[in-house]
């Protein structure tokens, strides 16, 4: 059994954005050996999410517009009252769909390779950008 952890760090540029990292991803696991095992994808901030899902840029933005819709970026949020931020700064309802999203995913990994669904991608979601973010991954195999 092997286990190996390595990072990916990039900068987003907008406030919501979704960045498909399934190719970085991949080249983590190819460095580390691991053929056989799964792969944890695990965001260490708390206004980020990763989620696995289609790579459509149109379902992206049906995605965004949807937590914007259910969270919605303005609204009376007493973390953002608490502090004097101006309204660019406001995160709370950064911090309100990360739990929704949640902050880590785990892949199978077969024959060196992430196993995913046909139409499948792994995606961060930036929730309160443009920030640079890391990503931290821990593969774990034979």
């Amino acid at each position: 059994m092997k286990a190996y952890f390595g990072d990916l760090s990039f900068s987003t540029k907008k406030k919501l954005e979704i960045v498909d990292v399934t190719s970085n991803v991949e080249n983590v696991v190819k460095k580390s050996g691991v053929t056989n095992g799964f792969v944890n994808i695990w965001v260490p901030h708390a206004t980020a999410a990763i989620t696995v899902n289609e790579n459509d840029r149109d379902l992206w933005e049906d995605i965004l517009q949807t937590f914007e819709r259910l969270v919605p970026l303005n609204a009376n949020y007493q973390h953002n009252l608490k502090y004097s931020w101006s309204s660019a700064e406001q995160n709370a309802h950064a911090h309100i769909i990360s739990c929704l999203v949640k902050p880590n995913v785990t892949v199978p990994l077969k024959n060196g390779k992430v196993h995913l669904g046909t139409w499948q991608s792994i995606l961060f979601v930036e929730l309160d950008g443009p920030r640079t973010r890391t990503v931290n991954l821990q593969v774990i195999g034979e």
